[in-house]
């Protein structure tokens, strides 16, 4: 403001300054004075007018458009990195799996090889969060009992707590599905209550509640930051520290924690706003020192009257094929490599392609094709999600299965992929492909394939 006259004093004829205030309610406002200066008179005196803007709401509307910006940057860098990683881990993980099954004697070689595993398995984890928080993570959502998923993960949540902390949660019996990816939510929920639980070193209680709710005003639809309609609310909150202002305000960015150096990546809550946001709800923080810290989730309802039963899985961890053709088309060859060595040591009879347009021309030769397994994203005209509604309409029988590491836009649908869609990410164990594969095989009913994007796949 100083300095601003003295610019007007030097024959300036206006300026301005921005300074904020605080109002008898405590609350702070940010002002803007803009201050217009005159000719100077005879007697030397320089005339000034001006007008005070409350312009709080601009400087938070820009605030939160540089933060968007930030968020879709990061996000963009980490859709391109993903893809790539995930398929070097496809190949790392794969490949030390295969090594594994031919290793019996040497149990230092096994030790070795178990511990690359582990490794390749924790950077697929840091990979899926990185895509949940930019929201680019491939999501198949449906109709989720949240009574039943959080009853089912409380013996799990009480062992990954500790003794010291006591888990309370409550069990409507009206309580509405909502449209998730089951593992997703799952996923969030047992990062919300490990953070909870680094906020309590001293023990404490973790609180866990659902209720239904319906959102039919812009007010109230507004303060949830989500659209008019009806959701399910999952609230997670602890007794422990809580947080400040300054933490707050940065407690969804990535990689930002307060954590020791090697105690945490920073995408915990990241990750959980992001699933949230991508699901069609919301995720919101509500935290104080002293008085712990509530996350609660918006989630879609579900229209769906039923939950759909999970596919039983076979007894063997890996099995083997019954005399099927699969055509499996992948675009990197060394996961394309891989994928066949997997599938052919299980028995299967394999063609392989390199793109969707290579696919056709095989798939046009060849008697029968049972199964497409099919990557995403593909170089071309056609991605995967366009290959297989082609395929189907020259072969309603052949069953699709893809893969994928990042495919933001390949699905229509905003959320995602539908409920008939099979899916397997990258990375993927043997037994993992062994399993979805066989699953799929044995269903008699054909499933019908997503509608493919008209966009690019990047």
């Amino acid at each position: 403001m100083i300095e601003a006259r003295k610019r007007a004093e030097n024959g300036e004829t206006g300026y301005s300054y921005e300074y904020r205030i605080i109002r008898p309610d405590s609350e702070i406002r940010t002002l803007r004075n803009t201050i217009l200066v005159a000719a100077r008179e005879e007697d030397g005196m320089a005339h000034r007018t001006g007008t005070v803007q409350d312009i709080t709401e601009q400087v938070r509307t820009d605030e939160h458009l540089r933060q968007a910006m930030k968020m879709e940057a990061v996000g963009q860098l980490t859709g391109g990195v993903a893809h790539d990683f995930n398929n070097l881990l496809t190949v790392m993980l794969g490949n030390l799996e295969l090594i594994r099954d031919k290793v019996e004697a040497d149990d230092s070689l096994k030790g070795m090889i178990e511990r690359g595993i582990k490794a390749a398995e924790r950077g697929a984890a840091l990979t899926s969060r990185l895509l949940a928080f930019s929201r680019k993570q491939t999501l198949l959502p449906t109709a989720v009992d949240l009574n039943k998923l959080v009853t089912d993960m409380t013996d799990m949540l009480s062992r990954a707590l500790g003794e010291t902390i006591e888990i309370r949660t409550s069990v409507p019996s009206n309580l509405w599905k909502c449209l998730v990816d089951g593992s997703q939510l799952e996923n969030a929920l047992l990062n919300l209550s490990i953070n909870a639980r680094d906020a309590m070193p001293d023990g404490g209680m973790l609180n866990i509640e659902m209720v239904n709710i319906i959102l039919d005003d812009k007010i109230s639809a507004a303060q949830a930051e989500v659209d008019l309609g009806q959701y399910v609310v999952l609230s997670v909150s602890d007794t422990g520290s809580g947080m400040s202002k300054e933490t707050l305000a940065h407690a969804v960015e990535p990689f930002f924690t307060t954590k020791e150096v090697g105690k945490g990546s920073g995408l915990g809550l990241s990750m959980v706003y992001g699933f949230a946001k991508q699901s069609g709800g919301n995720a919101t923080i509500h935290s104080a020192p002293g008085d712990g810290t509530t996350v609660k989730l918006y989630l879609p309802r579900s229209s769906a009257q039923n939950h759909p039963a999970a596919s039983s899985a076979p007894a063997s961890d890996s099995p083997s094929a019954r005399g099927e053709n699969i055509l499996v088309v992948e675009d990197d060859p060394e996961v394309r490599v891989l994928t066949v060595a997997v599938l052919s040591g299980l028995g299967y009879e394999i063609a392989e392609a390199g793109s969707a347009e290579e696919a056709l021309d095989i798939f046009h030769h060849c008697a029968t094709i049972d199964l497409l397994l099919s990557d995403v994203v593909l170089p071309g005209a056609m991605n995967g999600p366009h290959l297989a509604a082609e395929i189907e309409r020259r072969s309603p029988v052949t069953k699709v299965i893809f893969m994928t590491g990042y495919a933001e836009e390949a699905f229509s649908g905003g959320a995602g992929a539908d409920e008939s869609t099979i899916v397997i990410q990258k990375p993927f164990s043997k037994a993992d492909l062994a399993r979805t594969v066989r699953n799929l095989l044995d269903d008699g009913i054909p499933r019908s394939q997503p509608t493919p994007s008209p966009s690019a796949v990047h």
